[in-house]
């Protein structure tokens, strides 16, 4: 007969450890962290179970910064202020918006994480034919560069790379992946004869690999950065009322096209 307890056992964890009137977070006293340790700081510990300081809690908080939002045209953040609208409350709101990250609306910075990881494997020497197979595998799009908004430049983008690079001379990551991002712009560049910028994607898929995340993870923390401007503006339009708002204003209407009707 198994001594093993089937009911505490049922799930196992080494994030939490409570019993009444004691809380452990990664086996740290709860009262210890409040008013210690940062949010970032804090979401690095729980994830990971690791903590995060100096230049490195710097980048990862710059990188949760720098993509909280943006604006109304983000299917997230359109989807979060028209449920906002339907009377369903703040937190569902927030849930219809994070239900829009997928691969195409939020997961390119996992995407890119995987293609840098990919490229330090093969060599900047193979860039060339590592793109061409990704793109063989995944399509001609390449993650984390180009936007069809911000031209030239993301604006976001040079700002997070400089932070990598400032942490880089301190030692505290390698800067390889901020070199592979830049080999990867300038080939683009080079193919097309005009700039590809690196995008948010691209330029916070550096900081979470020179952080040493795994692919999976830059999705998550692009979803909890997101979330904030999801919050604001599901609050902001809860403030602006409105009943049943849709994605075009009433008077416009879609087009009907009748096509065909199969028949059995």
């Amino acid at each position: 007969m198994s001594d093993r307890n089937d009911v505490s056992d049922w799930w196992r964890t080494s994030i939490i450890d409570m019993e009444p009137g004691r809380i452990a977070l990664r086996g740290r006293p709860v009262e210890d962290l409040i008013g210690n340790t940062g949010f970032a700081q804090m979401i690095w510990l729980m994830v990971t179970g690791k903590e995060i300081s100096s230049h490195r809690a710097h980048l990862f908080e710059a990188a949760l910064v720098a993509a909280v939002d943006h604006g109304p045209q983000a299917p997230s953040i359109a989807a979060a202020r028209m449920a906002a609208t339907c009377g369903i409350g703040l937190q569902s709101a927030m849930a219809t918006g994070l239900n829009m990250l997928g691969n195409v609306h939020g997961g390119a910075g996992e995407q890119a994480v995987e293609l840098y990881r990919r490229i330090e494997e093969t060599g900047l020497h193979s860039l060339e034919e590592t793109l061409n197979t990704w793109r063989a595998e995944h399509g001609r799009f390449i993650p984390g560069f180009g936007h069809r908004f911000h031209k030239p430049v993301d604006p976001r983008a040079p700002r997070l790379l400089a932070l990598v690079e400032e942490a880089a001379a301190a030692g505290e990551v390698s800067g390889n992946y901020a070199a592979i991002g830049r080999a990867i712009e300038n080939k683009l560049a080079e193919e097309r004869s005009k700039p590809v910028p690196m995008n948010i994607d691209g330029a916070t898929a550096v900081i979470y690999a020179e952080l040493g995340c795994p692919a999976p993870l830059a999705r998550g923390f692009f979803g909890l950065s997101r979330s904030v401007g999801i919050l604001a503006h599901a609050w902001e339009q809860t403030e602006q009322g409105g009943r049943n708002k849709g994605p075009t204003p009433p008077e416009y209407r879609w087009t009907y096209d009748e096509g065909s009707t199969s028949k059995d």
